[in-house]
Order: structure tokens, then C-alpha cells, then sequence
């Protein structure tokens, strides 16, 4: 069985809410992103959600876009991103490993080329921000001879036809936007992402998971009390900026102070 499928069901069977964990590949540096995954994951994190940088983030509020800018200068790539999914799997090989990005990239590498090196790295599952579901089978097929799951996002806005569109060809989980806006922005509506998940469950089993706008125990905990988990990102990739040119344990030591809260919010529940 695929990791992030091992995972989500024991989070299940021990009444657990998952945690997933989002950084950017090669943000504040190239150096600081292997400890930050051990760090996530020591601290409670999941399964990690390795952002891979792009020039045009479209999803993304200006915390993460700016980590994407870094990245970039880094010299951070897809590539990049898979060997060090690949230096991670030295060490940890049960935690799940999503990468997280945009289709350019992928399009350049290939559907083939990318599920084979995915493979080969210990990748988990594919999220590809700007890729339609009707333009996403052949990437599900390359990705199934692996079982690698393909992950969707579903938004606020997203009409029953197209959940079901989008739940047909989704593996892993959904991954519900809980917000109208990109990622860090205003306030969640929690009333509204419960109506929505029940929408989406009418459609799917799988593990239905909120990100956008989780940033502490307290959003993580309201939205943890009506989804399968929580996705959390603008808060960790804005720690790290925070301690740009500071040590990496310096580093690692601020995300596992903003993750631990978050952690014991949703144990709580």
C-alpha cells in the first residue's frame, strides 16, 4: 500500500487527525530542508508536502510565493526536489512524501520520466496546482504504474459536477481549500467548510483534508473537528524566512515551536 494511504488509515483507526506539514524545497537554503522534513515529522507532522518552487505560483499568498522566489534563487528545482526526497528516504522511509507543485515543470520532464524518478526517490503522491482534471488522466495513468496517488484540490467554488469529476480521478486524500483566496489569506468559515466536506464525502472515501488558512492550535482544532486533517503551510514557510541566514538548528528549532501547538490541537480533539 502507497505510504500516504498507510498513513491516513492508521490516523483513522486510532482516531487521529492527520498533519500534513508544507515547506518549500530550497527555502531560506538548499541545506535547510532535509532537517526541516526530520524536524516536521519528529515533531508531528504526517506526511510532509515539499512545495517544489515555480516563477508563477498562482495558489500562493505572498509568504510562500516569496519562499518560491528564494527557492528559485537557490537553484532549487523538480529535480532537485526528488533527490532529496531520495536523501530523506535514507532515514525515513514510513512518512509520506507529497511534492506539491505546478505543471510547467512537469510538463517539461514528462509524465513517464516524472513517475519513474518519483519512484525511484520514494515520492508518495503528486499535486499539480494548475492541472485540470480533464487534462489529468494521462499524468493518473503515469502515476498508477508506480502507486504514486494523484492529488486534487477542490475549492469553495467548485461545483458538484466537477467534484465529481475531480473525486474519479483522485487518489491519497482531497485536499479542500478552505478558503476563496490563496494560501495564508483571511478568515476560515468553518460552518461552510463542513457543508462543503459533506458535499465532497457524498462523492468520495477518501480522506478529505483542509489547508489554507490553518496557523495555529486554535484554526487547527476548529477545522481538525470537521475534516480528516489539516494542511499547514504559510505559517512554517514565514518561521523559516524569519531566521534567513541563521543556522539551520536554529531553524528547525522555530518550526518545531510553531508545528508542536498545532499538533496537540488536534490531539485534543
Amino acid at each position: 500500500m502507497n505510504r500516504i494511504n498507510t498513513r491516513l488509515t492508521d490516523c483513522k483507526s486510532q482516531g487521529k487527525k492527520a498533519l500534513v506539514a508544507y515547506i518549500v524545497h530550497g527555502d531560506p537554503a538548499l541545506e535547510t530542508t532535509l532537517p526541516a522534513m526530520h524536524t516536521l515529522v519528529d515533531s508531528g507532522a504526517d506526511i510532509i508536502e515539499l512545495g517544489v518552487p515555480f516563477s508563477d505560483p498562482m495558489a500562493e499568498g505572498p509568504v510562500i510565493q516569496k519562499g518560491h522566489e528564494r527557492a528559485l534563487g537557490n537553484g532549487a528545482s523538480l529535480t532537485s526536489a526528488m533527490a532529496l526526497v531520495q536523501e530523506f528516504r535514507k532515514t525515513n522511509t514510513e512518512t509520506p512524501v507529497v511534492l506539491m507543485g505546478y505543471a510547467n515543470p512537469i510538463e517539461r520532464m514528462g509524465y513517464a520520466e516524472l513517475a519513474k524518478r518519483a519512484s525511484a526517490a520514494g515520492v508518495d503522491g503528486i499535486l499539480t496546482v494548475d492541472l485540470p482534471p480533464e487534462e489529468a488522466a494521462d499524468l493518473s495513468v503515469e502515476l498508477k504504474k508506480f502507486e504514486i496517488e494523484n492529488i486534487f484540490l477542490i475549492a469553495p467554488t467548485t461545483t458538484d459536477e466537477r467534484i465529481a469529476a475531480i473525486t474519479k480521478l483522485a487518489g491519497g486524500f482531497v485536499y479542500y481549500v478552505s478558503l476563496k483566496g490563496v494560501t495564508g489569506a483571511g478568515l476560515i468559515d468553518t460552518a461552510s467548510v463542513e457543508q462543503k466536506l459533506g458535499v465532497i464525502r457524498a462523492h468520495t472515501d477518501l480522506p478529505v483534508l483542509v489547508g489554507f488558512g490553518i496557523k495555529d492550535e486554535v484554526t487547527a482544532k476548529t477545522v481538525g473537528a470537521v475534516s480528516d486533517g489539516v494542511v499547514v503551510g504559510s505559517v512554517l514557510v514565514s518561521a523559516m524566512a524569519s531566521l534567513a541566514g541563521e543556522t539551520t538548528d536554529k531553524i528547525c528549532t522555530q518550526l518545531s515551536t510553531v508545528i508542536q501547538p498545532i499538533r496537540k490541537g488536534l490531539d485534543e480533539i
